[in-house]
């Protein structure tokens, strides 16, 4: 009974009425239950003693979206219950965002699923019940449903990977085109000239912008593309990239392969042990810790995940607590770092 009572009542206290009581506008006072840090330490406190003495406690966010300011955000990963912390970028990408959102009083709220349809009613059932301010997605597909449904909504979201419309959108990513475009040049210069492409699903954008940089690569130094040497996997497993890996050497022996994921490096190199071909060097993606205890060890390049996590929270953030709709972007540096797999091609 009095909790029915204590809401009661606070639905007849207004932000409207905090302002007049504390003499600033109805913007002001939103911008101090987001502890804005452009007002004023005085007019903060004059606003939550108003707040206190009105019994006023905030019931959603500014600007229409009716969503209650839980100081929650939700996170939705794209693999299942099974892999869902095989990979370490996905760990590491968490471990970002938790420190970013802890050192700005949020919380965090996950839902995992390597479906498109369910991740929607999992975005659904976080907006309709009010549990979380924000979005985060920690991958980007083409035609991505759930950017598509958070734009219809108009609810706050950011999106790990360079999303459709980027312009429009708030995302974190590495130059996945420029870090590819790098490694094959590198491998160029080191006098390989057969060099195959291993990758994730085509329908994600980093195994797009990353083949795109393969094929860039290519042609400025005059190599032609031969699709034999390309293989795009159902996912980023490295079952995975042993199976595209068998499949590529059923009609080429490559000087190397460039891969998109440790993973899918990890089940190339299973297959090159395998076919006795071990002088074949491998680079891949993630810099995972698994990749110093690789026979050989892995070179990899560093994504820097926990820093994409860091930047993605605090872009989202950033946007939730304040009135200005500002449409941004931040790329986090990638580093290659040389292993035994490569260590051949150095002379």
């Amino acid at each position: 009974m009095c909790n029915l009572c204590n809401i009661s009542v606070n639905m007849k206290i207004t932000i409207d009425k905090v302002a007049q009581k504390a003499g600033v506008s109805a913007s002001t006072v939103s911008r101090v239950i987001h502890d804005n840090p452009k007002i004023s330490d005085k007019t903060k406190q004059r606003v939550r003693e108003s707040m206190d003495s009105l019994g006023y406690f905030p019931n959603s966010l500014p600007g229409g979206s009716g969503n209650s300011a839980t100081r929650n955000l939700g996170l939705i990963l794209p693999n299942s219950s099974e892999n869902l912390f095989v990979n370490p970028f996905f760990i590491e990408a968490l471990r970002g965002i938790g420190v970013e959102a802890q050192s700005r009083g949020y919380n965090i709220m996950f839902s995992f699923s390597n479906n498109e349809e369910e991740e929607v009613d999992f975005i659904r059932n976080y907006i309709k019940s009010r549990w979380v301010e924000g979005i985060i997605l920690l991958a980007n597909r083409e035609n991505d449903q759930c950017v598509t449904f958070l734009r219809e909504k108009d609810f706050p979201f950011v999106v790990i990977g360079k999303p459709d419309h980027a312009d429009t959108t708030l995302w974190v990513d590495n130059d996945n085109f420029r870090a590819v475009y790098n490694i094959v040049n590198l491998l160029i210069d080191r006098e390989c000239r057969s060099i195959a492409f291993v990758g994730g699903p085509e329908s994600f954008s980093v195994t797009r912008d990353r083949l795109d940089g393969y094929k860039q690569a290519l042609a400025t130094r005059g190599i032609n593309v031969d699709m034999t040497l390309i293989g795009l996997g159902y996912d980023f497993s490295e079952a995975g990239g042993k199976s595209t890996m068998e499949h590529i050497l059923s009609s080429s022996i490559p000087d190397a392969v460039v891969t998109t994921d440790d993973f899918l490096a990890f089940g190339v190199q299973t297959a090159l042990t395998e076919k006795g071909l071990d002088k074949i060097a491998v680079v891949g993606f993630n810099n995972t810790m698994r990749g110093h205890y690789q026979y050989p060890t892995l070179s990899s390049v560093d994504i820097k995940p926990a820093d994409l996590g860091k930047n993605a929270a605090s872009l989202l953030l950033d946007a939730i607590n304040s009135t200005e709709k500002k449409w941004t972007h931040r790329i986090v540096n990638t580093i290659l770092i040389e292993r035994d797999s490569t260590a051949h091609l150095r002379g």
